[in-house]
């Protein structure tokens, strides 16, 4: 299997490039300080037609994993919040196309695409991040729908969104709990969504979290069968989506690389540039090293997605990719402060918003610790239950 890539997905990669340099690069800053939502961004990439790119053709889609990997990568490098416009848009798109019914698919797949629609996916409670096992929201079965109690953390996207798919525990008729997946569309009675986190890094995409009492919601409204298979099949498509997250680490990574090599070129110390230290070369070339490194991993889980792969391989290819370079973003961010000195520290020079948004990498979209678990399961089976 190859995965160099095609001529097509070099003229994508070309036009976010040029795109990211020209239109995203110089919003950047400004979003990460004020924190507010990029409306222009996100009706940038409305513009472009990327809200369907990884997926199938009659969407409007490429069906090409390793096309949509290249245009986070590319926006990251400048920009994560732009990038993550797009993650949150593809999550929730992948969920409806994993388990939605037909009807569902027609209602907002469309809208979706066209960048018409917007979503978001909570599972996330205080109690239960990684531990879905552990969620205590409940869905009570009620005349035509279910009747939604609890409280969620840490929405994406929650307060932009127009529909958010939400995992709440319910009892099935064979009397075994079951997590389902819901969907709860914007302005739902019983709906509550309560003030945005000031966050660390990825400040420009809000999260929220979320408040249901007693939120009615339509049998309609219900993402695959009773018996919860509809959100294990969103589970396991996401092992499609997490060469995505690796993608968006890799774009950090090289984005700081950008940033420290202008930097140690252009500043000067006992006579001559920084850049021609051997110490601060040797550093370079360490950073650089370890994030080509991780691009071609996610390059290679992104291709097995386009191929069709599917189980342990996946799964284990795709959290190789998202640990790995989530791993490498931190530690190349990490470094790249450490070339800026003093300034890097500093609120005036970008490299400060690279490392801060590979923090956040290292944690959402299942931790790193939870991708070593899913990759020593392949490798060695489950650990016993104590």
């Amino acid at each position: 299997m190859t995965y160099a890539l095609s001529d097509d997905q070099l003229a994508i990669q070309d036009l976010i490039r040029r795109i990211a340099r020209e239109k995203v690069a110089p919003r950047a800053d400004e979003i990460d300080r004020t924190a507010e939502y990029p409306q222009d961004m996100f009706d940038l990439l409305k513009g472009l037609g990327l809200f369907a790119l990884p997926f199938p053709v009659e969407y409007g889609g490429t069906g090409d994993m390793l096309a949509a990997c290249v245009a986070v990568e590319e926006l990251g490098r400048v920009c994560y919040n732009t990038g993550y416009l797009l993650v949150v848009q593809w999550v929730a798109f992948g969920a409806l196309l994993a388990a939605g019914t037909d009807e569902q698919k027609s209602r907002f797949l469309p809208g979706l695409a066209a960048g018409d629609l917007r979503g978001a996916f909570s599972t996330t409670e205080a109690q239960s991040g990684s531990d879905v096992s552990g969620i205590r929201t409940r869905a009570t079965e009620t005349a035509g729908g279910y009747r939604l109690s609890g409280a969620k953390i840490w929405c994406t996207n929650a307060n932009i969104a127009d529909f958010i798919l939400v995992g709440a525990k319910c009892t099935g008729v064979s009397g075994r709990e079951n997590v389902n997946l819901f969907i709860v569309e914007r302005g739902t009675r019983g709906l509550t969504i309560g003030r945005k986190e000031d966050k660390m890094g990825a400040r420009g995409i809000p999260s929220c979290p979320l408040f249901l009492d007693e939120a009615f919601i339509p049998e309609a409204n219900r993402l695959g069968p009773k018996d919860g298979t509809g959100f294990k099949r969103v589970m396991e498509a996401f092992n499609t989506s997490r060469p995505i997250m690796a993608a968006r680490a890799v774009g950090i990574a090289q984005g700081a690389i950008d940033h420290a090599t202008a930097f140690i070129r252009n500043r000067k110390a006992f006579g001559q540039a920084l850049s021609d230290f051997q110490g601060l070369r040797w550093m370079i070339a360490d950073m650089v090293m370890q994030t080509e490194a991780a691009r071609q991993l996610t390059y290679k889980a992104a291709s097995l997605v386009t191929a069709g792969v599917t189980g342990q391989t996946l799964a284990q290819f795709a959290a190789m990719a998202k640990c790995f370079a989530s791993d490498v973003a931190m530690k190349v961010a990490t470094d790249a402060v450490q070339l800026f000195g003093a300034a890097g520290v500093s609120a005036d020079y970008p490299i400060n918003r690279y490392f801060r948004d590979a923090k956040v990498v290292q944690i959402i979209e299942g931790t790193n610790q939870i991708q070593r678990n899913i990759i020593a399961n392949v490798l060695l089976g489950r650990e016993a239950r104590r």
